[in-house]
């Protein structure tokens, strides 16, 4: 534990700050001054403005919550210099931080990353970690600098990805991963113990922000693929397929452990209920979902709406 409490500010937008969040509240060791989220935005159906996961906590621990749409409001660098922080963490925010926010706590800015990195820096890094096929990935916590996650890692710790993991389980297991690191990690560099490690060279990888067209299932492509696809994009951008013009939304999806009779065109429907016949072996479409409609498992789906075999899915 450090000499004195340490001022912390903390910055996320997403609830993979939260678990982080509560063990900095529940530590002797250290004062959360502030926390800093997105502004309040148009969200969901009706499009009525909404506060991020982390305001809305916050607002309940009763920590003081700024909400700069960009550092390059009319003093919103002064505002956090004004804090006096000798550190700042930082988790899923959203907003680039300039040198002068990154100069301005004492002990700098500390990121949790959701990555081992070098690989899968960038924006979505558990989306694309499931996408590729990875293994294993975990959290990386890391002093910022200017580069997109560049700076040098101060601690790290993985996990697997089984073959059903979805991005949400992922997320989960890495936000609590991350808590777990942080104390220590706060400890070790407030009392100069512990020196960040910078990244290697080799390994890089980018993690590009998620697009709602990457949703679309292509059957050319192998049931394992799409199956990673359906795991990883749920429940945001989430993954479709059209049917007859229709956008059928796939909430879950199995590739089954049985190869595709390779003179059935890909999309095609080959077996009740949705096996679906795939580049490379076959696809089960477990809970689907109609457009206005709510998801169902997709036996209760076609009692209602029958998708014979012998239908296809139109060509991605």
């Amino acid at each position: 534990m450090p000499a004195r409490p340490l001022r912390v500010v903390a910055m996320g937008s997403t609830g993979f700050l939260l678990p982080s969040l509560e063990r900095l509240l529940a530590s002797p060791g250290h004062e959360v001054v502030a926390v800093y989220t997105r502004p309040p935005a148009a969200r969901g159906r009706g499009q009525r403005e909404r506060r991020t996961e982390v305001h809305e906590r916050a607002l309940e621990l009763g920590i003081p919550v700024t909400t700069p749409a960009s550092f390059r409001e009319s003093g919103a660098v002064e505002g956090l210099a004004a804090l006096a922080p000798d550190v700042v963490v930082t988790a899923a925010y959203g907003l680039i931080l300039p040198p002068a926010v990154l100069e301005a706590p004492r002990l700098g800015c500390i990121n949790l990353h959701a990555s081992l990195l070098p690989r899968w820096r960038g924006a979505a890094p558990i989306e694309r970690a499931i996408l590729a096929g990875d293994d294993v990935t975990g959290v990386c916590l890391f002093r910022m600098e200017r580069g997109l996650d560049t700076g040098p890692v101060y601690a790290s710790a993985s996990v697997p990805i089984g073959p059903t993991t979805t991005a949400p389980e992922l997320h989960d297991a890495l936000a609590l991963l991350a808590a777990e690191l942080l104390l220590p990690t706060l400890d070790g560099i407030a009392q100069g113990r512990l020196v960040p490690v910078p990244q290697p060279d080799e390994g890089v990888t980018y993690a590009a922000k998620l697009e709602r067209d990457e949703g679309r299932l292509d059957f050319r492509r192998s049931a394992l693929e799409l199956d990673r696809q359906v795991r990883a994009l749920e429940p945001r951008p989430g993954t479709f397929a059209v049917l007859n013009g229709e956008r059928i939304a796939v909430r879950q999806a199995t590739p089954l452990d049985r190869p595709a009779d390779k003179a059935v065109p890909a999309g095609m429907v080959v077996a009740d209920p949705l096996v679906v016949a795939c580049g490379e072996g076959l696809l089960r479409l477990d809970v689907v979902q109609r457009p206005g409609r709510r998801a169902l498992p997709a036996p209760e789906l076609l009692r209602g709406w029958p998708v014979p075999a012998g239908t296809r899915f139109d060509p991605a």
